[in-house]
């Protein structure tokens, strides 16, 4: 079994929170566990809290056609959230519920290894962007650490708003460049190393 599988297991039976009791399902998350970009959502919400995936009901059916829009599959990138378990009636998450998650998301980023993370939705931005607001950050990526942060709206308030699907649209065809420019640098940051050795 994997770390990344460990964890889940570890993640699983999480009693950390009041979510506990009232989850159907744990949401840890899903995707390849070498692959170069995550995303990283908010909360599970209904249709997540009934399968145990994450971005599965519509904001997931959205999110699809945008990974689309830039030639990726949802197999390809992997897909988490900041809590792993759903609000009641799909509130936002409290912030004792996000430090009591906190740890996991730290752990699942520690064994990915992820050159470009990609946030949707503010309480994820805020995870990695303190103090910032999401209406003047979208689309601004900025590195830290060797990983490029990048922050997107979520796919779920496009589809409440309207006039915000085409803002996420155009956000969205900026990550191919913004990964490259990612695995590019970790190539010349290798080559060095590389050559220092002889």
């Amino acid at each position: 079994m994997s770390a990344l599988r460990e964890l889940y297991q570890q993640i699983l039976n999480c009693q950390q929170c009041g979510l506990a009791e009232s989850r159907t399902k744990v949401v840890p998350g899903e995707g390849p566990e070498d692959t170069a970009i995550v995303f990283i959502g908010e909360a599970p919400g209904w249709h997540e809290d009934q399968q145990g995936r994450p971005f599965v009901g519509p904001a997931g059916h959205f999110l699809d056609e945008l990974l689309g829009s830039i030639g990726l599959k949802r197999g390809e990138v992997y897909i988490c959230n900041v809590i792993k378990c759903r609000p009641p009636q799909n509130r936002d998450p409290l912030p004792a519920e996000i430090k009591a998650c906190q740890k996991w998301l730290d752990l699942q980023l520690e064994l990915l290894h992820p050159k470009l993370v990609v946030t949707l939705g503010r309480y994820s931005m805020m995870r990695f962007f303190p103090g910032e607001t999401i209406t003047k950050i979208h689309g601004k990526a900025r590195k830290q650490g060797g990983i490029i942060y990048y922050p997107l709206y979520h796919p779920a308030a496009a589809l409440h708003q309207r006039s915000l699907q085409e803002i996420i649209r155009a956000d969205t065809l900026k990550i191919p460049l913004l990964l490259a420019e990612a695995e590019g640098a970790s190539e010349l940051k290798e080559k060095p190393q590389q050559l220092s050795m002889f």
